[in-house]
């Protein structure tokens, strides 16, 4: 394993100085696949895991795992596409779920259909699933989950004779109601958020199954009515000081560390940074979020980041690869219950929500079976289409929401992303 990995690093270094001119992929006798992905505690290490998994069906089977930061992965598929030739992929890559559809529909022939490859995709979250299909194919298998949950602060809420049950299945009116009552009482605001970003308006838009595009990929933020309505909550939770803005991640994570706010609305994966304040352990509680009012189809349940694994074109094993992946992240419990306690690497394989693991209390959040509960929200999570320019119409709304927060009007400034958008398509 540590040649493995010694090799690994040893050719992202230089597939990333552009010396990558060979392929990687396995020849089709192998027994062997290459993996490209990202952060040695968390995917390759998944990774690592699936590897002794699968070799309990297949005991020569061995995987290559190249470690590659995401914006590498990106890049190289990039190059890859560009010049029309995909030997210097690997057999499988880790892909962010909010730029999978983009790369299939960008480059043609990138990714293999593994529709009909046996991989039964109904045991996975719907919303989660839908971030790798186009025009009704499947080009991915889900692995970590981003459902958004909402955390709270029971000791503070307690101060204000309230409990997280309070804050279930609420909408955002009931939400701001009682910020304003935590706020009044204890001084601190519920929420807080990084200024410039839109992670929150995203989460919002997703829980109405709302998009900033069409399906056929053309921009429909202008007059956009859930957009609207997003705008306008977030523009209230800031006015009344419920929310506030910060200027980095880290100080957005030392807002809930330090006690600055009594709660946060996120991906699941932000309950790592959560627990770094073990003087807060069983102080925490989570629920689901807020849903938007008066919207059809508002629910309270969305999804932020994430990830799924694709098969590459270059693979000469397709039926390797997809058993290995069928057996691993989109069939086997014990690998989920396995991966769990050391990453917290949490399932949107919904059987994995059932076992014992899952089931277990967890003492930092008062003894609450927080995952499996997490996995029944993603369960729950409406789906939505991110399209080619996902990004660029994140970045457009960013701009936004700063310019609405600071007074401009709000259908101007939809008006003006639409055309930010529509210009960066070239439309």
């Amino acid at each position: 394993m540590k040649l493995k990995k010694i090799f690994s690093v040893a050719l992202t270094a230089a597939m990333v100085a552009g010396l990558a001119c060979v392929p990687v992929s396995a020849d089709e006798e192998s027994n062997t696949l290459t993996v490209w992905c990202w952060d040695p505690a968390f995917n390759i290490y998944a990774m690592e895991e699936a590897e002794k998994v699968y070799q309990e069906i297949n005991p020569d089977f061995t995987l290559e795992i190249v470690e590659t930061a995401w914006d590498d992965v990106q890049t190289l598929v990039t190059t890859a596409a560009a010049s029309g030739d995909y030997s210097t992929l690997p057999d499988i890559l880790l892909m962010q779920d909010n730029a999978f559809q983009k790369n299939v529909i960008s480059y043609p022939g990138l990714f293999v259909d593994i529709t009909d490859s046996g991989i039964d995709f109904a045991s996975f979250a719907e919303g989660k699933t839908a971030y790798s299909i186009v025009d009704g194919a499947n080009y991915g298998v889900p692995f970590d989950n981003g459902a958004v949950v909402a955390c709270y602060r029971t000791d503070v809420l307690e101060q204000c004779g309230l409990t997280v049950d309070d804050f279930t299945d609420i909408d955002w009116d009931q939400y701001i109601e009682l910020g304003r009552t935590v706020l009044e009482t204890t001084g601190m605001p519920l929420l807080s958020m990084q200024a410039g970003e839109c992670d929150l308006l995203m989460m919002m838009l997703q829980s109405a199954g709302g998009s900033w595009c069409n399906e056929d990929g053309t921009p429909n933020i202008s007059g956009n009515e859930i957009i609207t309505k997003v705008m306008e909550t977030y523009k209230t939770l800031v006015d009344e000081g419920i929310l506030i803005e910060v200027n980095s991640w880290d100080e957005y994570v030392a807002t809930m560390v330090n006690s600055t706010v009594a709660g946060t609305i996120n991906g699941c994966w932000i309950l790592a940074s959560i627990q770094t304040a073990e003087d807060q352990s069983g102080n925490w509680a989570i629920t689901n979020m807020p849903s938007l009012v008066g919207i059809d189809g508002a629910t309270n349940y969305s999804n932020n980041g994430g990830s799924s694994w694709a098969i590459t074109s270059n693979c000469s094993n397709v039926d390797l690869a997809t058993d290995f992946l069928a057996n691993t992240f989109a069939g086997s419990v014990e690998f989920y219950e396995t991966i769990l306690p050391s990453s917290a690497a949490i399932a949107t394989y919904l059987p994995a929500g059932d076992s014992d693991v899952y089931a277990e209390p967890q003492e930092y959040f008062g003894g609450d079976a927080i995952y499996a509960k997490i996995v029944e929200y993603s369960g729950y999570t409406p789906s939505n289409y991110t399209g080619v320019y996902y990004y660029e119409a994140r970045e457009a709304l960013a701009i936004a929401v700063t310019n609405v927060v600071a007074g401009a009007d709000i259908a101007s400034e939809l008006d003006t992303a639409q055309s930010t958008v529509e210009f960066a398509m070239g439309m």
